[in-house]
């Protein structure tokens, strides 16, 4: 009986202090130094995915799907039947442009869980997020699973020399400072209602973001003809 009460409380103690030690560092640490894989992917063109100027989204869904299988990364049926691919209304998907999933969006609890897919070179419009009727402005923490992103926001390194911004976007963007991110780095925006934006390397992208509740409401891009 006594060694069962010493062994109980020594585990007490144990979790305690592995949950002192989260709790003082807030993000999990991935100490791996995981580096980037290299996959071979077609060289994409503008015109592989608009016919008479309009945005073919299945062959975009394609493309990442193409992605998705030469990094192994899985794909339930309920990805292939809710992703979705966007151009931002930009005609500019190879250099702009996404694809995502949102696992989860709770508004009475307030927490969402997102997959951001991004093909080469791919940049996400610069924008920030406000408060509305439904919720707070959103913040949000970023993953990445596989591949590579630069994130820019009002933080960071001045703009790495190996990250090109697609000119279509030049005279929108505000901020123009970052940091790279490979497989298994984790950073978090730096405030709330704080512009960002993110651009994949050269192998893609696909990156989880953790995040309070989003409503599309208070979504402002600087770009002002994004149309999403």
């Amino acid at each position: 009986m006594k060694r069962n009460m010493i062994a109980r409380l020594a585990l007490a103690s144990a979790v305690a202090v592995a949950l002192a030690v989260f709790e003082a560092n807030s993000i999990a640490k991935d100490s791996s130094n995981k580096a980037v894989k290299t996959i071979k992917l077609p060289k994409y063109k503008n015109e592989d995915f608009y016919r008479d100027g309009k945005f073919q989204v299945d062959k975009a869904k394609q493309a990442y799907f193409d992605m998705m299988a030469a990094y192994g990364y899985p794909v339930p049926e309920s990805l292939r039947t809710n992703m979705w691919a966007t151009d931002f209304g930009l005609g500019d998907f190879v250099n702009v442009g996404m694809a995502g999933i949102f696992w989860i969006n709770s508004q009475e609890s307030g927490y969402f869980a997102h997959e951001i897919y991004l093909l080469p070179g791919q940049m996400i419009v610069e924008h920030g997020h406000e408060a509305t009727a439904k919720g707070k402005a959103k913040m949000e923490s970023w993953h990445v699973r596989y591949g590579s992103i630069c994130t820019l926001g009002e933080e960071g390194e001045p703009l790495p020399a190996e990250v090109k911004l697609p000119k279509s976007q030049a005279k929108y963007i505000t901020v123009s400072k970052g940091y790279m991110m490979n497989p298994g780095d984790i950073r978090t925006l730096n405030r709330v209602g704080a512009k960002h934006f993110m651009i994949a390397g050269r192998q893609g992208a696909i990156v989880s973001e953790y995040a309070t509740f989003h409503d599309g409401d208070g979504l402002r891009f600087t770009n002002p003809n994004v149309k999403f």
